[in-house]
């Protein structure tokens, strides 16, 4: 879409991003304050000020309720929700300041929703990055910066194949419930995130959109 990106991940980029000139790669800690600041530092050195923000990091931890541990419970949510908040804030604060009417998109997912029983720390995650979107939405709305959500059913990613596509039979589960009968692919999400992100989408706030193959209307 032209935007200039940079990407904050805690493992170092496998290889070179399509637009090089245009991409910088931040590797850092997500859920610290200080790699924000670090990733806001960064976009403006380079380019002078940050429209939008994507936050877009998660990660999985499958365990049967009864054997949860604290420390993995708070990883996650550490990741998958504290981060969010701590990039919203840092971003808005810039945004506020230099009266910039950006878009915050968070990642959610249709488990914010249904229910997976050995994934309690994702479904509380994103359970959680839905009402993080709805409030922060209406605290910035006076000032112009517009917050909405992505949440995806079981896309095609090396996340979902960990989590839920580990057997022929795990996927016909999948499949069973979504009724346009197949995975969605990155691609179709990432669509969703630009749209919101850009002026397209500017009376939408406090929104989430679920590109999942109409699994919610099923379940």
């Amino acid at each position: 879409e032209g935007a200039s990106v940079l990407v904050v991940d805690l493992e170092p980029m496998a290889q070179a991003p399509e637009h090089a000139d245009r991409t910088i790669f931040l590797q850092g800690d997500v859920s610290q304050r200080s790699c924000a600041e670090q990733a806001l530092a960064t976009a403006l050195q380079h380019w002078g000020r940050v429209d939008g923000l994507l936050n877009n990091a998660g990660i999985i931890h499958g365990c049967a309720f009864l054997d949860l541990r604290d420390e993995d419970f708070d990883r996650v949510l550490a990741v998958n929700l504290r981060a969010f908040f701590i990039f919203s804030q840092v971003v808005a604060r810039h945004m506020v300041a230099h009266r910039i009417r950006g878009s915050i998109v968070n990642m959610s997912s249709v488990n914010a929703i249904l229910a997976i029983p050995d994934q309690l720390p994702y479904a509380v995650s994103k359970g959680g990055v839905n009402q993080l979107t709805r409030v922060s939405a209406m605290a910035l709305a006076s000032q112009g910066i517009r917050v909405n959500a992505v949440g995806p059913g079981t896309i095609a990613t090396e996340l979902a194949r960990k989590a839920v596509l580990g057997s022929e039979a795990a996927r016909r589960r999948i499949m069973s419930r979504t009724p346009l009968l197949r995975l969605g692919e990155p691609d179709e999400v990432a669509q969703v995130a630009a749209f919101l992100l850009s002026e397209e989408a500017s009376y939408l706030t406090g929104q989430i959109v679920y590109p999942d193959g109409g699994r919610l209307a099923l379940n």
